[in-house]
């Protein structure tokens, strides 16, 4: 394996953090996130990092990290609330730059306060809609907490941001402007492509026949669209779906007037519902109602951020909603106590090596080559009615699906 150029240091914001972790070691370092920084923390609980030296240099004091990248990893935890990781990142940054860091680069899967993404006057955020009264409404009172964040981290000394699928049109282009063009959101059609192609989650034709791709609303239509043309099954259907709130948690649920499938043309299908994150699932569930009543095969609903509250669990756990797949963009996800009863329909696909990768390409660092050649790892529960035996990497997908004769394995063995 190649190791990594050490002018690039990755550390988590916590010492222990497994995200972090993994990360840096699908970019190729080899020493422990831990043996190169200091998480102290005072007795009054005030945080202090310190970047790990030579006790005996004298001769380069304050400058230890003179031309190096750092790459802190925040991914959020059981532990520690997002208000603290996000001081750490903080500080971990400054501390990287006053001693001498040409730059520093924050990886975050699931951006910090991406829910407060515009404030409550007409010029506090960049939304691909028209704001009204009742849109401005809701932010009346509270900060553009987004912005806030980003002007913050800038502050304190980070110059790129990578991120994973955000939803926000007005957290997007606020973060390209602060970080001058240095974000990147990161969106994971190949993983999903790839699982999708080579697993048995859903059944079809060789060419698509008997599945469809639906967008909850308008706002995924262009996701699902892109989601749409990178499986190359021209026979598969495409259905969006329009949502109105009548309430803070209610939404009434129809088929749009632009979708070009009726649910007549879907009926008996197996169906993949995308979104890019679930906070209460409130409209999810709904959704996934509303399809059930053209007696779909199977219903499948694949999210990039899953926040498994109790109310989310709850909800999520109806019928309507045969199975989940998801990222571990909130590694508190791969918790089987978290997980609850959903671990009975719950699949977790693990990309830090799809963001090491990434993060490799865009700093112009050869990736490192080791025997592993998959992009990303499965976690699924024995408690799932799919499991077989135990798959943990992508390659390994294939192999299963040969074993089985699965209907679509000769040709997903070929991509």
């Amino acid at each position: 394996m190649k190791f990594l150029d050490p002018k690039y240091i990755v550390v988590g914001n916590s010492s222990d953090d497994p995200f972090a972790i993994d990360v840096a070691y699908g970019m190729g370092q080899i020493e422990d996130v831990a043996d190169k920084i200091s998480m102290k923390r005072f007795a009054n609980t005030e945080f202090c990092p310190r970047f790990i030296s030579d006790e005996t240099d004298f001769e380069n004091i304050g400058n230890k990290m003179a031309g190096k990248s750092i790459i802190i990893v925040s991914a959020s935890s059981l532990g520690m609330s997002r208000q603290s990781l996000a001081m750490r990142t903080f500080m971990i940054a400054r501390a990287a730059k006053e001693n001498g860091a040409a730059e520093v680069i924050l990886v975050e899967p699931d951006l910090f306060y991406s829910a407060q993404d515009r404030g409550a006057r007409p010029e506090l955020g960049n939304t691909a809609h028209d704001r009204d009264s009742k849109d401005l409404k809701k932010f009346d009172g509270q900060p553009f907490t987004a912005k806030l964040y980003a002007e913050l981290l800038k502050l304190s000394g980070v110059d790129a941001v990578l991120t994973v699928h955000n939803h926000s049109k007005s957290v997007r282009s606020m973060f390209t402007e602060v970080f001058g063009g240095r974000f990147y959101d990161l969106i994971p059609y190949e993983i999903y492509v790839d699982y999708f192609l080579n697993s048995d989650i859903v059944d079809y034709g060789d060419e698509g026949e008997g599945l469809a791709l639906c967008a909850p609303d308008k706002g995924a239509r262009e996701f699902v669209k892109e989601m749409f043309s990178r499986l190359g099954l021209s026979k598969a259907k495409f259905v969006l779906l329009d949502k109105e709130r009548t309430g803070e948690r209610e939404v009434q649920i129809k088929l749009h007037a632009e979708s070009e499938t009726t649910f007549e043309d879907i009926r008996g299908h197996d169906i993949i519902l995308f979104d890019d994150m679930v906070r209460t699932g409130s409209t999810v569930v709904k959704s996934c109602q509303f399809l059930k009543q053209i007696e779909p095969g199977k219903t499948v609903f694949a999210v990039s951020h899953f926040y498994a509250s109790e109310e989310g669990r709850v909800k999520m756990a109806n019928t309507a909603i045969d199975e989940i797949l998801t990222l571990n963009t909130i590694p508190t996800i791969l918790n089987r106590d978290v997980q609850g009863r959903l671990r009975k329909k719950l699949v977790v696909l693990k990309i830090e090596k799809w963001l090491a990768l990434n993060l490799c390409r865009i700093l112009n660092i050869e990736e490192p080559k080791g025997d592993d050649e998959s992009l990303y790892q499965i976690d699924m529960s024995s408690k799932n009615s799919r499991w077989k035996r135990k798959i943990w990497l992508s390659e390994q997908l294939r192999t299963l699906h040969q074993e089985k004769g699965g209907a679509h394995a000769s040709r997903a063995s070929t991509r």
